[in-house]
């Protein structure tokens, strides 16, 4: 049996990791989504990518996935709906944008991906049963 206090305190661990990632990604993803817009996105960091081998068709459902998966992904996870479902799409975002930058430049800066790294795979691996506070719970109760 686990101590009450030690307990919520691990709920709240796992909650503060969960809702942090969730606002790293929603704010990236509202940015491209709404404050930049999907043009400008593709102009801004997609439209370099039409210079080599990967097809058109690619790039662009690239850019409109990381895009809507941050947004979206984001808010699930602040809300802690379809948690596991999101963490996978988002996982996915980081492969993607990590194979992205590394293809057209073999020195990066690591320092967007990394920390989103680390919280993803810190809620990974982190027991199921610690994450408590999330909407998925007052619904099924």
């Amino acid at each position: 049996m686990t101590d009450p206090k030690q307990q919520k305190l691990r709920n709240a661990g796992v909650f503060f990791v969960r809702v942090l990632l969730g606002i790293i990604f929603f704010m990236q993803g509202y940015g491209k989504v709404f404050t930049m817009g999907l043009h400008k996105v593709y102009e801004s960091f997609f439209r370099e990518f039409e210079n080599t081998i990967l097809p058109k068709w690619l790039i662009v459902s690239t850019a409109y996935y990381t895009s809507y998966i941050e947004l979206v992904g984001g808010f699930l996870l602040i809300a802690g709906l379809f948690r596991k479902f999101a963490m996978y799409l988002l996982a996915l975002d980081l492969l993607i944008v990590s194979f992205g930058h590394g293809f057209m430049e073999p020195i990066w800066d690591l320092s967007h991906v990394i920390p989103r790294a680390i919280l993803l795979s810190t809620l990974f691996f982190l027991p199921k049963e610690w994450d408590k506070w999330h909407v998925e719970g007052f619904i099924n109760s």
